[in-house]
Parts: C-alpha cells; sequence; structure tokens
C-alpha cells in the first residue's frame, strides 16, 4: 500500500481497536502491578469510541475527522492514558490539515504530531517512561525512513521497529509519574504499560499497512 484514502485509515483503526481488545486482560494484568489495573479496559474502549466517531462523523479531510475522533475518545476514556491518546490523535490530525490521502511522508508526520501532542498534554520527555518513550522512536524511524524516500509500507515497518526497541527501554527506566514513581527500583525489569500500550497501536497500524 503506497497510500491511505481516509475510508481506509478507519479501516485500519479498526485493526488498531481489534488489537487493544485482544490485548485487553494483557494490559490490565500489567497496569495492576504498578497502576489501577484498568488500562486495557480504557484502550478498548477509548479505541472502540474512536471507530465510531471515525465512521459517524467523519468529515471530507483527517484533521477534521480527527479531531471530532480525539474528542469522543477523551469523553467516552477520560483516564490519563485515554486522555493522552486522544490529544494525541488530535494533534497528529492538525499535521494532515487538508490532506485526503496519507503517504509515508504523512504517516511520519501524524506520528511526530502524535507524540506532540502527548508531550503537550502530559508535561513528559522522553525517558520518564511513559507511552512517549515508545511513540517518538516509531516517529523518528518513520520520520528518516520516509525521508530516505521509502514508501509508506516500508516507513510503516520501521515505525513499529521503533515502538518496540523504545518500549523495551523502558523496563531499564525509572518513572517519573503515577503509581510507578512510588513503586521506584520495583518497576525495574518491567516495560512501561503505556508504552506497551504505545507500541500495540503503532504495531496495528504498521500491519495493517503491510497487510494491505
Amino acid at each position: 500500500m503506497d497510500n491511505l484514502s481516509l475510508a481506509k485509515f478507519i479501516d485500519m483503526f479498526e485493526s488498531v481497536s481489534s488489537v487493544m481488545s485482544d490485548n485487553c486482560e494483557y494490559l490490565c494484568q500489567l497496569d495492576a502491578k504498578m497502576g489501577d489495573g484498568d488500562l486495557g479496559l480504557t484502550m478498548k474502549r477509548g479505541f472502540e469510541a474512536v471507530v465510531d466517531s471515525l465512521k459517524n462523523d467523519r468529515e471530507e479531510t483527517f484533521d477534521k475527522t480527527l479531531m471530532k475522533a480525539g474528542i469522543k475518545m477523551a469523553s467516552l476514556a477520560p483516564s490519563t492514558m485515554g486522555t493522552l491518546m486522544a490529544s494525541g490523535l488530535m494533534s497528529g490530525g492538525k499535521r494532515l490539515a487538508g490532506k485526503t490521502e496519507i503517504g509515508a511522508e504523512e504517516y511520519a508526520a501524524f506520528l511526530t504530531g502524535f507524540c506532540d501532542g502527548i508531550i503537550k498534554r502530559g508535561k513528559c520527555a522522553e525517558g520518564d517512561r511513559t507511552i512517549l518513550d515508545a511513540i517518538s522512536p516509531a516517529a523518528k524511524a518513520a520520520s528518516e525512513t520516509a525521508s530516505a524516500g521509502a514508501g509508506l509500507a516500508v516507513t510503516a515497518r520501521a515505525s513499529k521497529g521503533g515502538a518496540s526497541q523504545g518500549m523495551e527501554s523502558t523496563k531499564t527506566m525509572m518513572a517519573k509519574f503515577g503509581k510507578p514513581a512510588v513503586f521506584k527500583e520495583k518497576v525495574i525489569g518491567e516495560p512501561d504499560q503505556g508504552a506497551v500500550a504505545g507500541m500495540l497501536f503503532v504495531s496495528a497500524m504498521a500491519d495493517y499497512i503491510s497487510a494491505n
């Protein structure tokens, strides 16, 4: 696949939603070790809300469509992670203003904008052991690959690799936010649950693009 139309973009998010549903129990179990134990439910409900919005509140351009989807996700999944994901969607959407198709460069721009939304809303940086530690390496890998002239599928696969490596790197990080920060050294050896959710998000998009 060289380009994503808005219709295919919506199909892609159905795949993301399915992945989050399939991993709901795993994310809850992981979150229970360091958080409230509801991350899986938040991601499941949140992306179900995104898909519903993408289908029923669809606009002609990506930015307007994603703005509505982000607002709906924030409303129906109002936890910290739901809010961060929603902010990422809305901010990423702004990078696609006026676009009717997404190629490699637009995909990279979306991920970069997604990071901007997380940073602005979460007041976090790379190395703080958050979802950003998965999404940011994904965005950087996508940007570098797209800049080298690669197509969408190759760029998406590069983003998946970046997200996976970033998620793995959180195993050695000390947390600065939320309950994981209270546990301090006890979280060492375990991946950050938010980074795992971020990795699943990027991986699901990449897998859809590669398969279509």
